[in-house]
């Protein structure tokens, strides 16, 4: 989620244990927890109320589907597979010309 390795968290330990010392960690590290929980329960609350807010259509509604580039990925790729089953239908209606066969010609095209 951060992208933070072992090492990047060791310093990081270490400048808190210098900056707060080792008796004031345990209860920041408590705060920091306390703090997650809110925050997750917030986000919770704000996803039930939008899927009640919208109704059933959208029960499985999910926040980090109203990502803007999740949004965009999804409707490309949907774009990319309609596209490619596009094609391969029209392969599949294409055949070759019989022997003596005279292709298809639209004067109005020309």
């Amino acid at each position: 989620m951060f992208d933070i390795g072992l090492g990047e968290l060791a310093v990081i330990a270490f400048v808190a244990v210098l900056v707060f010392g080792p008796d004031k960690l345990p209860e920041l590290a408590r705060q920091a927890g306390r703090f997650l929980h809110h925050a997750k329960t917030f986000a919770n609350n704000a996803r039930d109320e939008l899927r009640t807010e919208l109704g059933p259509a959208y029960s499985d509604l999910e926040l980090r589907d109203l990502d803007p580039r999740t949004i965009v990925r999804k409707h490309v790729i949907e774009a990319m597979e309609d596209a490619e089953a596009e094609a391969t239908t029209k392969r599949r209606e294409l055949r070759p010309l019989a022997t003596g066969e005279i292709p298809p010609y639209d004067v109005e095209a020309t």
